[in-house]
């Protein structure tokens, strides 16, 4: 028999609910305009990002600032290639700066979300669960004085391979990176059936975690094929991880911007505004310029106007930037990084047995 609960707790109980209620209830009302921000934000300037906190008791002015780059290859070279930007921030700032290394989209944008991360560089397709979800404010792309740095998604398959077109990756095994990509993934599966090919009908995908990957696997013939980022491909052949030569590239898309880079919205507005002055006025060191296929500065961009057509190929995959889309991409991130520890386990142990 189960046993009624106490008046008193029931009451408690009833008020707790209704404070909860009222506070979301102050909170709507608070905000006139969100947008398809998540409820934690408000856009009444329809910039489509979030607006920074109207009580400035939510500003955070944190003595030490997180930063970081979107895992698109070996983490370690670009905590490296940021270095002297780093410094540079905590120049403008007066605050430390430390780099917080992340191994998958997810990871990046929940560590945003959570506040444990104040400046960030984010994948183009990511991008949009980091505004949505996040409170992140894009600012800038690597770029020239005259325009921000674009990449366009290519097709590559080994030179001697009869692949030509993308009609004839039909029946074919092709790697997509990861299900939050732009290049990766979502633009493929937003433009190829126009060349009458719909990814996972008329051919496999078999996701490999990151545009490096994709295109050693190609390499090495674990895949017939991969749409990948073109400055990805061209960096690995400048640093010489692979050939060009090895190569033939079948197709190639209009010009997508690269990584975005921005800081979270309840940042302290005058702590906001010396974050943005050091991406405004920081000019790349060689190296970096050298890493980053010429790109000599941050380029101010929008986005409301320069991430259009990254939303729209978002939304014509029927991807949409909510919590269940960044719960599936987390999963999708463990299952890959279960799989790749597995297959590092396999390898130990079979070099121990010989």
């Amino acid at each position: 028999m189960i046993k009624a609960l106490p008046y008193k707790f029931l009451t408690s109980l009833l008020f707790t609910s209704l404070l909860l209620l009222s506070a979301s209830v102050v909170q709507a009302a608070n905000c006139a305009h969100r947008g398809v921000l998540d409820d934690k934000f408000c856009d009444e300037n329809k910039d489509l990002v979030a607006d920074t906190p109207k009580d400035s008791s939510k500003w955070r002015d944190p003595s030490t600032l997180v930063f970081t780059y979107t895992p698109v290859e070996d983490p370690a070279v670009y905590k490296d290639a940021f270095s002297e930007f780093q410094k540079y921030l905590t120049e403008i700032t007066g605050k430390r700066v430390v780099y917080f290394t992340v191994h998958s989209n997810a990871a990046e944008v929940e560590a945003m979300r959570s506040g444990r991360l104040h400046i960030a560089g984010f994948s183009t397709g990511p991008t949009g669960y980091a505004v949505n979800l996040a409170g992140y404010v894009p600012i800038a792309v690597k770029g020239t004085e005259e325009s921000f740095q674009g990449y366009n998604l290519i097709i590559v398959v080994k030179k001697d391979s009869p692949i030509k077109t993308i009609a004839d990756l039909k029946g074919k095994l092709v790697a997509h990176t990861s299900a939050s990509s732009n290049s990766g993934n979502l633009a493929p599966r937003a433009l190829f059936p126009d060349s009458g090919i719909t990814p996972d009908k008329d051919y496999t995908v078999k996701y490999s975690g990151k545009h490096d990957q994709s295109i050693l696997g190609v390499m090495t013939g674990d895949y017939d094929a991969a749409p990948v980022a073109s400055d990805v491909f061209h960096r690995m052949a400048n640093a010489g991880r692979i050939k060009k030569d090895d190569f033939r590239i079948i197709f190639t898309s209009p010009r997508f911007p690269t990584s975005s880079f921005g800081y979270a919205h309840d940042l302290n507005p005058d702590l906001a505004s010396k974050i943005q002055y050091a991406f405004s006025t920081f000019r790349f060191t060689s190296k970096m310029q050298e890493t980053f296929g010429g790109a000599d500065r941050f380029f101010p961009i929008t986005y409301k106007k320069d991430w259009k057509v990254i939303r729209d190929i978002a939304h014509a995959t029927g991807t949409a930037y909510t919590k269940k889309g960044l719960k599936k991409l987390a999963e999708k991130d463990a299952a890959k990084a279960a799989k790749k520890k597995a297959k590092k386990l396999a390898e130990e142990a079979k070099k121990k047995m010989k």
